[in-house]
């Protein structure tokens, strides 16, 4: 009786989206007309950190914020920034998170789904389309954003 040697077939593995991921870039489209801006800035900062467990943490903000000196201008740096936490879910190329902090609390209690791909080291994120409470005289718009995983 001989024994062969059967060599097992490798395992094709998907990339995951588990980890840190830091902020590349981030720009809006706007449905009415296809042009696109950078709400933030050309060098904003953020991350997106999705633990295995299922709980999300992303926060984006503008570039050169600096602190508000006045009430007034303490609040205005609530639209140069975005930021929510929760529970995430893996539907195919969506994440959905179901938000329980927000600097926005309109956000709270709501899902927000993200539709993401994963190529390399990169992580290119889209909205639905929707009013963003950032910019809401721009109408529909879709975020997209693109993030480098942290090693």
């Amino acid at each position: 009786m001989s024994v062969s040697s059967v060599q097992p077939a490798q395992a094709i593995t998907t990339p995951t989206v588990h980890g840190a991921w830091q902020l590349l870039s981030y720009d809006v489209e706007q449905q009415s007309n296809g042009e696109s801006f950078a709400p933030m800035g050309e060098h904003p900062t953020g991350y997106v950190i999705f633990t295995p467990e299922g709980r999300l943490s992303f926060m984006l903000s503008a570039e050169g914020r600096q602190p508000g000196t006045n009430a007034e201008e303490r609040s205005s740096l609530l639209s140069s920034m975005i930021a929510y936490t929760g529970t995430y879910r893996l539907e195919g190329d969506r994440w959905i998170t179901q938000v329980d902090v927000a600097w926005n609390p309109e956000w709270v209690g709501t899902e927000q789904t993200r539709f993401f791909a994963i190529e390399g080291d990169v992580l290119t994120v889209h909205t639905p389309w929707r009013v963003m409470p950032n910019w809401p005289e721009k109408g529909l718009t879709r975020s997209i954003v693109r993030f480098q995983r942290c090693r």
